[in-house]
């Protein structure tokens, strides 16, 4: 009976870690993966989509937003790869309609949530460009950073309970960490 008790108590335990078991599930997957270019170029690629996501949401303002968004995400960058097109020019104009709709309504100029994502969006976008441009070596180190830091920023927003839903956080913030780390560790 106690065994039994303990069991269930750590299923339960388990379940709700749910968002972190997705991460470490679809990092183990990606692992290897067998990609016809490189991960670097394929992270640093997709990079963009993760303050993107967090920019949309901040201006929808809508927390229960944050699965839905990383769907539609999601499923572009598939349809982008299908068809041979690079997500990076799809997530700029993406990015650039975000911010002109929220500075035409003023909501940028005001101190909050939605400028510190816009904040946000343009340096790690940064941080993704350079890392596609400079030498792949060293490209693989600033893309690496680029996935740590939005892991941090993902644990910063789960403790803040700010922006996305807390699961989305979580999920993100551990599948930003190991991905950098599978980018250092690669060899």
């Amino acid at each position: 009976m106690a065994g039994t008790t303990v069991a269930r108590g750590r299923l339960r335990d388990v379940l709700k870690r749910w968002p972190t078991a997705l991460a470490v599930g679809l990092v183990v997957l990606t692992l290897d993966g067998g990609e016809s270019e490189s991960p670097v170029e394929a992270y640093g690629e997709i990079l963009p989509l993760l303050p993107l996501l967090y920019l949309i949401v901040a201006k929808l303002q809508r927390r229960r937003a944050s699965w839905p968004v990383l769907v539609v995400g999601t499923t572009a960058i598939v349809a982008l790869q299908i068809v041979d097109v690079s997500p990076t020019s799809v997530f700029l104009v993406a990015t650039m309609i975000v911010l002109v709709w929220s500075a035409a309504g003023g909501h940028l100029h005001r101190p909050g949530m939605l400028r510190l994502q816009a904040i946000g969006m343009v340096g790690f976008g940064a941080v993704s460009l350079i890392g596609l441009a400079v030498d792949p070596d060293l490209g693989r180190y600033v893309v690496a950073a680029g996935w740590f830091f939005h892991g941090v920023w993902d644990f910063v927003h789960l403790r803040l309970d700010k922006v996305v839903v807390r699961s989305y956080a979580e999920w993100c913030g551990v599948l930003d960490v190991l991905i950098a780390a599978e980018l250092v560790l690669m060899v």
